[in-house]
Formats: structure tokens, C-alpha cells, sequence
């Protein structure tokens, strides 16, 4: 199968939904008001943006610089399911809390 008729099987289609619960034009949806943390029974690993770049922040609270595809890295293999002793939660907040986004 070739990569035009992949995309010619799946076609991007315009939809309409007013006043749909997923719409919140008031909220910030930009990546930096998430935070994703990666959990097991005995240690969470936090991800944020702020405003240089994507953190890291170890369980024992040390901070590392991390780009986009690193996080991929650890979120996509928890999200598939491969790593089943993780657990992956995402918070948004609407306003980032300056003791988190200081860097």
C-alpha cells in the first residue's frame, strides 16, 4: 500500500460541533499549563514545559532538560501499553504555578 492511498483511506474531515464540551475556548491549552507524570508504586517522574524548554524532574527532585522527542520517549511506551508497571496521568492547570515553571 502506498502512502497516497493510505492517506486517500483516511481522510481529514471538517466537522461542526457548536457548543461542544470539548470546545473551551477560555482554557489554555498550550503545552506548557501540562504537567505528565510517570508513576509506580514507589517513584513519580514529573515532565513540564517552561518557558526555555521541556523539565524533568526526578523523583528525587532533581531537574533535567529534556527536548519533546525525549518525552515521547517515555510517554508513548506507557501509553502503549509496553511498560505495564507505569502509569501515566496528565494535570492540566490554567495558570503554570511559578515554583514549577522557574526552571
Amino acid at each position: 500500500m502506498t502512502k497516497a492511498s493510505q492517506l486517500e483511506e483516511f481522510p481529514l474531515r471538517k466537522t461542526e460541533h457548536h457548543n461542544s464540551p470539548l470546545e473551551h475556548s477560555d482554557m489554555n491549552l498550550t503545552n506548557d499549563s501540562y504537567v505528565i507524570l510517570i508513576c509506580t508504586k514507589s517513584f513519580t517522574e514529573r515532565y513540564y514545559r517552561d518557558k526555555t524548554g521541556w523539565l524533568k524532574v526526578s523523583t528525587r527532585g532533581r531537574k533535567f532538560r529534556a527536548t519533546a522527542e525525549q518525552i515521547l520517549n517515555h510517554v508513548l511506551p506507557v501509553l502503549a501499553g509496553i511498560k505495564q508497571n507505569l502509569t501515566l496521568k496528565v494535570e492540566h492547570h490554567d495558570t503554570p504555578s511559578p515554583n514549577d515553571r522557574n526552571g
